[in-house]
């Protein structure tokens, strides 16, 4: 009787390469290898060697210099190894190039952050921002990259006699990329409607370079069971939750995708319909890993990314996560110093995060007011309205009538003042 043994499929052997300027910073040269290397080993490598090499300017056809070049093939041919990543970009032509000489697999930053967002995308939003930034980052790509594109193609279901079939490629991905382009619009329109339904209550959103712990916070905040792994993007969904105030206030915490260095732009154009969440919130929680070295360089690349969303002039809270694993008190001190706003707390073990929410729950009561109103009984057809505009903090029905309180927040409330403007009760 046959028996089947079930073997552990091997991780593809890696290397990972970064080209800095000539004379430029080596400590963060190394630092930009090590998270290249730790998104091969998210994406399923085995990591067995980090290279980078000064130059004035990188080859324009190969990246790196010949004997660079003829260095790593030697390593490949040693080792077995079937993969080589650059940190930045790639041409065709280079990775045309390098595939020639190496005979081997070539990658670029972009396409492994892509590689990860396809194996981690879930539902059918994620999944379709995550082909259509595929495809986007395909197109350009096509030239020469398999040898079937030379052969000439013709007749019916072509575009013309003579067409190669690069140019039919090219078609049909400028065709899919329309079709999705038009479901994420879809899509957008779906969320706006259950955005809308609920501008009732303060609005928070997580933000953050991936892996700093945003969605482990918004599980200790909201008591929920958001995915969390240490990986990087282990969250490409956004969640939305409601929890309360101490005070009793409702609201919505939102998680989102995490930032990182040199996100791909169509990713970013791509995600624009999940990230509206922070869009559209009433204030922005920027959660930093404090304990890592960049955190810095982290800040400045999340902030960027939100300025190219055109996500300015946010009321935002800087909230330093890992506190408790900085063990040096001087540390601590200076972060305070620097950031005078920040809060800092630990994610994990639920250190200040009662001040956190303290401090959350100042902007939402900056953010709403408290209208009282007393609405005639020949008046109902409003009433809805009064629950649709916020929290119903009180109601009593008289004998002329319902006085009713509702906490409404900016947007609510002047829409709230304009239907009811007749019937405000002031003490």
């Amino acid at each position: 009787m046959k028996q089947l043994v079930h073997t552990a499929n091997p991780h593809e052997k890696a290397l990972v390469v970064a080209v800095i300027k000539k004379g430029g910073n080596r400590i963060e040269a190394l630092e930009y290898l090590d998270e290249l290397a730790f998104l091969a080993e998210t994406a399923g490598a085995e990591v067995i060697g980090k290279i980078y090499q000064e130059r004035v300017r990188p080859d324009r056809a190969t990246m790196i210099g010949k004997g660079k070049v003829a260095e790593i093939k030697e390593m490949i041919e040693l080792d077995d190894i079937q993969t080589v990543i650059f940190d930045d970009d790639l041409s065709p032509m280079q990775i045309r190039n390098l595939g020639k000489e190496w005979q081997i697999k070539v990658l670029d930053r972009s396409g492994i952050i892509l590689d990860i967002f396809a194996s981690r995308a879930r539902s059918m939003e994620a999944k379709t921002q995550v082909e259509l930034a595929q495809l986007q980052y395909l197109l350009p790509r096509l030239t020469r990259m398999w040898t079937h594109l030379s052969k000439q193609f013709g007749g019916i279901g072509t575009k013309g006699p003579g067409e190669t079939q690069i140019e039919t490629d090219r078609r049909l991905i400028r065709d899919r990329i329309t079709r999705l382009k038009e479901k994420l619009s879809d899509i957008d329109m779906q969320r706006f409607q259950q955005r809308k339904g609920r501008l009732s209550l303060p609005r928070f959103a997580l933000v953050g370079y991936t892996n700093a712990g945003k969605s482990t916070l918004m599980n200790t905040i909201t008591h929920a069971d958001t995915y969390v792994e240490d990986k990087l993007f282990a969250t490409l969904d956004t969640t939305v939750r409601q929890f309360e105030f101490p005070g009793g206030q409702k609201a919505l915490l939102s998680d989102t995708v995490g930032f990182i260095r040199k996100l791909p732009t169509h990713l970013i154009a791509s995600f624009r319909s999940t990230l509206a969440e922070a869009a559209e919130a009433d204030a922005l929680l920027h959660v930093i890993d404090c304990t890592h070295s960049s955190f810095k360089d982290h800040i400045r690349v999340v902030q960027e990314t939100l300025e190219s969303l055109k996500i300015i002039n946010k009321k935002t809270i800087l909230v330093f996560n890992k506190i408790d694993a900085l063990h040096d008190i001087n540390a601590i001190r200076e972060l305070e110093y620097e950031f005078p706003d920040c809060i800092g707390i630990s994610a994990s073990t639920g250190l200040n995060i009662s001040s956190l929410i303290e401090k959350m729950q100042e902007i939402a009561v900056d953010n709403s007011q408290d209208i009282r109103i007393l609405l005639p009984y020949n008046s109902m057809q409003l009433l809805p309205l009064m629950y649709e505009s916020g929290e119903i903090i009180d109601r009593q029905d008289l004998d002329i009538g319902i006085m009713i309180v509702v906490r409404a927040v900016k947007d609510k409330r002047e829409i709230l003042l304009r239907q009811c403007e007749n019937y405000l009760f002031l003490d």
